[in-house]
């Protein structure tokens, strides 16, 4: 299952600090992260896009400067397939962006999208009728009544002023869980804490909020 990352502060913080700590927990992984990575970051009053196909460990993270948000994503292709960079997230329209990782069985809903992710988007923005926290929530609750099992769904979704975030999983919360960490300011939301770093907090199951 795929890792993404948020870090949001009201001051610039580097990029690269925290692209290396992701990199390396997608490097290390218990299950493969390689099937390319992309972000999303804000650059003044709009966003910044970067997606490459190959694995977030082998790219130079050097070259992305300074941001107050950051959005990542490190993806492990559902049966190695359709391992194209367009498939790659931060998936993004003129109002939001959206990171997503888990695992569904038998979802049974009808929406556009190439892969299953870009399709619980769209599915998600159904519901926006001008507030994003309403619309995940009953997004999320929609899907989860209309698949068979879902293994876990956590998503992310900024509109550049507020992040939202749903987090579900019926397996090993280590894995498959969402933790979150504050540190002078910053606040960061990942799959899993970065390496060598204490003081990292679990988000409850179930959980849909503001963040």
């Amino acid at each position: 299952m795929c890792r993404i990352l948020s870090v949001r502060a009201a001051t610039p913080f580097a990029s690269e600090v925290h692209l290396k700590a992701f990199a390396e927990l997608s490097r290390t992984s218990k299950e493969y992260q390689g099937h390319g990575w992309g972000l999303s970051q804000r650059e003044g009053s709009g966003w910044k896009h970067y997606h490459n196909i190959s694995p977030i460990w082998e790219d130079d993270l050097s070259g992305f400067g300074k941001t107050t948000e950051l959005l990542v994503h490190a993806r492990s292709a559902f049966q190695d397939e359709g391992i194209v960079v367009e498939n790659n997230m931060p998936f993004s329209d003129e109002n939001y962006v959206f990171i997503f990782n888990g695992e569904l069985r038998g979802v049974r809903i009808k929406e556009e999208g190439r892969i299953g992710a870009e399709k619980i988007f769209n599915y998600i923005k159904r519901f926006d009728k001008g507030d994003m926290s309403e619309a995940l929530g009953r997004g999320v609750s929609v899907i989860e009544k209309r698949t068979r099992y879902v293994r876990a769904m956590n998503i992310i979704i900024s509109d550049g002023t507020q992040q939202y975030l749903a987090t579900t999983y019926n397996e090993d919360p280590e894995y498959f869980g969402m933790w979150k960490k504050e540190t002078e300011g910053v606040r960061i939301f990942c799959s899993d804490p970065y390496p060598g770093e204490e003081d990292w907090e679990s988000i409850p199951n179930n959980t849909v909020e503001v963040i």
